[in-house]
């Protein structure tokens, strides 16, 4: 299973911003959890706090990727433009959050990756992106 863990803007500052509501863990230490996991599977890690780049890394994945975990960030809720290049590639994605972005301020509530990914994860702190990798690999074996 090749996947694209793909992380949105200020994900980079995990483990410093916000740790009340994101945690302590850095993206590195959920890098490295992800391995642990499924040491099996062949993940690409790519942060970006620029929507083209992560455009563009949904883009190749189309190619060199089974499928994408997707924490989008802010960009969850204001980028038709990510909705549409998961679209046009039709490559499987989950959604992950860190935190549950249904019991937050309203504007958090609404999600343009949900309607083009398999299913969103969220609340669960740094094992969501665990969940996900479990919850893709089901998918792709059926």
């Amino acid at each position: 299973m090749r996947v694209l863990m793909l992380n949105g803007p200020n994900l980079n500052l995990l483990g410093t911003r916000q740790p009340d509501v994101y945690g302590a863990t850095t993206l590195a230490d959920i890098e490295q959890m992800c391995r642990t996991h499924d040491p099996d599977a062949q993940m690409s890690f790519v942060q970006s706090n620029h929507e083209g780049a992560m455009i563009d890394a949904i883009h190749a994945a189309k190619t060199d990727h089974d499928g994408i975990i997707l924490n989008a960030g802010a960009y969850t809720h204001t980028s038709v433009a990510l909705h549409d290049a998961l679209a046009s590639v039709e490559v499987p994605c989950v959604e992950v959050h860190l935190s549950n972005i249904h019991a937050r301020e309203p504007f958090r509530n609404h999600s343009y990756i949900a309607p083009v990914a398999l299913g969103q994860i969220a609340g669960f702190g740094a094992q969501g992106y665990l969940m996900a990798l479990d919850a893709l690999r089901l998918h792709l074996v059926d």
